[in-house]
């Protein structure tokens, strides 16, 4: 338990205030009701089991934060750092800014934001591991390191910077709310350090001395309605219309003349140069880039070896070409290995892995790892099946045959659930980017024509295919590069009509990005009138490697795209503190191997 000092000053406690019964979401400040079994438990904190005596121990509580009164001296996040001896590149709390204004009516407005312990987590949901719980007590949302494996979902997440992943330490961590503190009365470290009165801490919903706004609104915060946070602001002073980062996020906040308090994100377009930039293509996304094609690729071809006799392709069928059909399908096995061993190695922890499957009734990662888990199994036992029917010999034919068939009927359905898992996992509201349907279309426009490019290369250049057989494949080729197109023309539409986030998303991938954008757009327009002219003119195996070449490059490169191009709905940072173009210029000049910038290589 938390030992207070001696003579600890008044301001360092949490004042009792009367609140409503329940907060502006309309759910319960009162976490349990008088008499419930989990009333009276220990938090156990450092091994400690006694009861802490707050009166409001199982009251939601949450910060206050007066943007009037904050000055930046950043004494919040020293107090958090030191409370939880946190390395220089983690900060659990940060202080950013947004300015506007011009000369001599310039303003500027302090942030100070951490964990707001949400009454909706979103990255409690998220998680695979279950790293995280709500407490009654407090109504704290708390997240163990022990358990994470260190995926880095919750930061994809959560639209306030509030988890943060140690590439060091191979896992996730965040604020706490000082819980040992709050059990003996104390506020947390942070809102205890504030010089100015700026950071706050009490009982949500409460109006404190010196304050009269409960504002859920602040420019430059996200939208509360992502995750119904247990934050509550004043800003009282006025701004000027439009208020600006300082960091490299091309956001703009202009206020809404119909609610004083309200700026909405805007693309804070500045007449960048269009570039190729492909060297910022790599992120610590890269085995992912490789992870979701592979796979899709990978369905797809099973989908094609598959379904292919059931449509008259009799070409596909195992006793056609049965050392090829074997040879296919162990390649297939083989690459979808290759690609569950990156996507492990993606972990901060990888020999945890297994814990990937703990959440399966929220988080859409653990039922994409399901889904691809029960895939690659039973591809693997419809290969032995097929491939090796000799170890069977045993087993009645009928029998085997129905091994055959329950374990293709079962991969392929388990295969199309996987993709379709996966691409649930980027439908993110505090990414808007990744948060529209073009998404799942692009993965699936991926299986129908990475999948049967796979199969084709594989019979067009070492087995005696027909005349017709590019014609046919060429068909879901087609099929596959027209559902990304309109997908990608769709999302394009729909960025720029709706602002913010999503649109300054597209805004750098028309500038930063723009070459490489049209060289992806041009690839795949030229894919498919290749693809169009194998299907009416047929063609060999040569024509057919240059449009697996031209396709499989496009892909890689669009889903690199995907990765490095997203800018979240997250609170703005600093000149030098979580700003990108700041830390890209540390790295290329040396500045990041100073452990005091708190920066480190961007790796995994």
């Amino acid at each position: 338990m938390f030992e207070p000092r001696p003579q600890e000053p008044a301001y360092a406690f949490i004042p009792d205030a009367p609140h409503p019964e329940t907060n502006r979401y309309g759910k319960p400040i009162e976490t349990v009701p008088e008499g419930h079994a989990l009333r009276g438990a220990s938090l156990n904190i450092n091994g400690d089991s006694s009861v802490g005596t707050n009166p409001n121990r199982y009251k939601q509580h949450g910060f206050y934060f007066s943007a009037d009164n904050c000055i930046a001296c950043h004494a919040c996040e020293a107090a958090c750092s030191e409370k939880n001896n946190l390395p220089a590149h983690i900060a659990f709390r940060s202080v950013g800014y947004v300015e506007g204004g011009s000369f001599p009516a310039y303003a500027r407005m302090n942030i100070s934001m951490a964990c707001n312990h949400c009454d909706d987590p979103v990255c409690l949901k998220g998680c695979p591991t279950l790293a995280y719980t709500k407490f009654a007590e407090y109504g704290a949302v708390l997240q163990d390191p022990d358990i994470c494996f260190g995926c880095g979902y919750c930061t994809w997440v959560c639209p306030y910077n509030a988890p943060q992943l140690d590439p060091v330490a191979g896992h996730v961590s965040k604020c706490n709310m000082c819980v040992d503190r709050l059990e003996v009365g104390l506020k947390p470290a942070c809102a205890a350090a504030c010089l100015a009165g700026a950071l706050d801490f009490g009982v949500i919903e409460t109006t404190h001395e010196h304050r009269e706004q409960l504002e859920t609104r602040l420019p430059g915060f996200p939208t509360p309605e992502i995750t119904h946070p247990n934050i509550r602001f004043q800003q009282a002073k006025s701004l000027p219309r439009e208020m600006r980062r300082t960091d490299s996020m091309p956001l703009r906040y202009v206020r809404d003349e119909r609610h004083a308090n309200v700026y909405t994100p805007t693309v804070a377009e500045d007449g960048r140069p269009r570039q190729w930039n492909l060297k910022k293509l790599r992120s610590r996304e890269d085995p992912l880039v490789i992870f979701t094609l592979v796979s899709q690729a990978v369905v797809g071809a099973f989908l094609v070896l598959f379904l292919g006799p059931l449509f008259g392709v009799t070409m596909f069928a195992h006793a056609a070409h049965p050392l090829l059909h074997a040879t296919l399908l162990l390649g297939l096995l083989g690459i979808e290995t290759v690609a569950l061993v990156l996507s492990t190695l993606h972990l901060g922890r990888p020999h945890r892995f297994y814990r990937a499957f703990n959440n399966l009734r929220n988080s859409p990662v653990s039922r994409e790892v399901a889904g691809i888990a029960v895939f690659y199994n039973l591809l693997g036992a419809y290969t032995l099946f097929t491939a090796v029917p000799g170890l069977f010999a045993w087993l009645p034919r009928s029998l085997l045959e129905l091994a055959v068939q329950v374990s293709g009927w079962g991969a392929l359905l388990a295969g199309l659930a996987a993709i379709y898992f996966m691409s649930r996992i980027y439908r993110i509201p505090a990414r808007p980017f990744w948060n529209h349907w073009q998404v799942l279309a692009s993965f699936f426009g991926n299986v129908l024509s990475l999948g049967a490019l796979t199969a084709g290369l594989a019979y067009l250049w070492a087995g005696d295919a027909g005349a017709g057989l590019a014609q046919t494949l060429a068909l879901p080729v087609l099929a596959g590069l027209l559902l990304e197109g309109v997908g990608l023309a769709y999302h394009a539409r729909d960025l720029t009509r709706g602002g913010g986030e999503g649109a300054a998303s597209h805004y750098l991938q028309r500038t930063d990005f723009g070459y490489t954008y049209w060289a992806r757009n041009a690839g795949l327009a030229l894919s498919a009138l290749m693809a169009l002219a194998l299907a009416w003119l047929g063609g060999g195996a040569l024509s057919w490697g240059l449009l697996a070449l031209l396709v499989f490059g496009t892909a890689i490169v669009g889903r690199a795209l995907f990765y490095v191009l997203v800018v979240p709905t997250t609170m703005p940072g600093a000149f030098f503190w979580r700003n990108r173009g700041f830390e890209r210029h540390a790295r290329e000049t040396g500045l990041a191997d100073l452990p005091q910038m708190g920066i480190v290589p961007d790796a995994h």
